[in-house]
């Protein structure tokens, strides 16, 4: 049991006193002096004992500490002349004890010489209370840890880029997703967990980085390849991508100009067989784009995961060979960054978009992120719901999904249904890049067998493909 001793006065004193009468905190015993406070009218608890006490009297003072040992003395009193004689009074009978005094006025320097003593502005609190009520003002955590921000509570409005999004596929660095409210009840999250419009999530990192969250998760549509990133980055590896490279830099410069939201393209280049290639795309870079040129390839992945990290990529674009060759696969899914896979047609020649339904909680997952890239792309995007049995029933959720989604965005969008192989359908498509969820590898053998049967198809496929991050729910791995 803690003592606490609360020298009180006025009306702020006598809420604060009835609040922790409300609150009964088991563990600590108050002792209340006061010369003005009336508490005749309210029954207190059995541990808040009340006397009126002259506090600015020492020798009452010193009556009352020499009767208990107190862990701490509360002061809150409005008048500056009875705070600084009571102080000068506990000062001379223990000058380190803690005591918590409630600052009612502007200049708080007269206080600070002592180390015992903690000020709680009152002005500050008033403000910073009233401050949180505006719109687009992030909550934090003003009485848990360094009272910095480094815990804070985001709202996901509806439209908002984090809306149907799996945990697991958010890169959470310095910063982390502890909880999620949904229906005033609060939930543990997995990485399978997927933020839902409405929902509340709680989050602890860095302030600067807590701060830079909200601003994304409360940015609208239209800001693609946000909330993943904001810039390009180009991956050539010339054992594979020498006869296109220079190709491919006009196909990634164009992606960028079709971003309108400043974003720069970096360019990284691996496996350079001779400076004259080397020096010809070094003479591309400006303002805008960047080239960088790793000739050591020790630790390569480990260099090219940095190199996404630093420079803030939300768009990664390779060839196919350089994303299928070894290892390279999962390195880019550790990322956790949107994929771009060029293929035959460029991405100016492109039509349409394409997503070929399956996993009805990756379809979901994927939802915003490819509406954004097709209002920024302008281009239609098509939902293919392509079964060899003609069994449609079981995604119904998923199309209504799709097509309320549809509605927050300026996108041409239709659902094709037709009995059919779908990978095999998805070769034969033209002028037309091929949306999907980027996974991991499943552990489940019947699930690896038919990844494994999707992505012999997809290696295949001479069209361009948009891989985005997806992480499975723990009853699929």
């Amino acid at each position: 049991m803690k003592d606490i001793l609360i020298i009180a006065e006025g009306i702020f004193a006598k809420h604060f006193i009835l609040w922790l009468n409300k609150k009964k905190i088991v563990g600590n015993h108050y002792n209340i002096v006061s010369t003005s406070i009336n508490f005749r009218d309210v029954k207190l608890n059995k541990n808040i004992v009340y006397s009126r006490v002259d506090a600015t009297s020492e020798s009452k003072i010193q009556k009352l500490l020499s009767q208990k040992k107190y862990s701490h003395i509360f002061i809150i009193i409005e008048n500056f002349d009875d705070v600084d004689h009571i102080l000068q009074n506990i000062n001379k009978i223990d000058n380190k004890i803690r005591i918590i005094l409630a600052n009612h006025w502007e200049n708080d320097k007269t206080f600070k010489h002592a180390n015992n003593i903690t000020l709680v502005n009152i002005n500050d609190l008033i403000s910073s209370n009233l401050y949180d009520k505006l719109p687009n003002v992030p909550l934090v955590a003003n009485n848990i840890g360094l009272k910095e921000g480094e815990i804070m509570e985001i709202h996901i409005p509806f439209g908002s880029s984090y809306a149907y999004r799996h945990i697991g596929s958010i890169l959470q660095q310095k910063w982390k997703i502890v909880a999620l409210y949904r229906n005033d009840k609060m939930i543990m999250p997995n990485s399978a967990t997927m933020i839902k419009p409405n929902d509340t999530i709680l989050t602890i990192g860095k302030p600067s980085v807590l701060e830079g969250i909200y601003r994304i998760v409360n940015k609208r549509r239209g800001l693609f390849p946000e909330p993943f990133g904001k810039n390009i980055y180009l991956l050539l590896d010339l054992r594979f991508d020498k006869k296109n490279a220079l190709n491919y830099i006009e196909q990634a410069i164009s992606a960028n100009k079709m971003i309108d939201n400043n974003s720069k393209l970096f360019i990284h280049i691996i496996y350079p067989p001779n400076l004259q290639i080397t020096e010809k795309i070094k003479e591309i870079a400006n303002n805008e784009i960047k080239v960088d040129i790793t000739f050591d390839l020790n630790g390569i992945d480990e260099i090219i995961e940095y190199n996404i990290t630093r420079y803030d990529i939300g768009l990664v674009v390779c060839s196919n060979q350089t994303f299928y060759s070894k290892h390279r696969k999962t390195s880019l899914f550790n990322t956790k960054k949107i994929i771009y896979i060029l293929g035959q047609t460029e991405i100016g020649n492109i039509k349409n978009a394409s997503i070929i339904m399956n996993d009805e909680e990756a379809m979901e997952s994927i939802s915003m992120i490819a509406f954004d890239f097709c209002q920024t792309f302008k281009l239609p995007l098509k939902l293919c719901d392509f079964d060899p049995n003609g069994d449609f029933e079981d995604r119904k959720m998923t199309v209504e999904h799709y097509e309320t989604i549809a509605n927050l965005f300026n996108v041409e969008f239709s659902v094709e249904k037709e009995i059919a192989n779908p990978y095999r359908e998805q070769l034969q498509m033209k002028n037309t890049l091929n949306i999907c969820a980027f996974k991991k590898k499943n552990i489940n053998l019947l699930t690896r067998l038919k990844d494994f049967v999707k992505t012999t198809y997809i290696s295949k496929s001479t069209n361009p493909q948009m891989l985005i991050p997806f992480e499975n729910s723990e009853s699929q791995n």
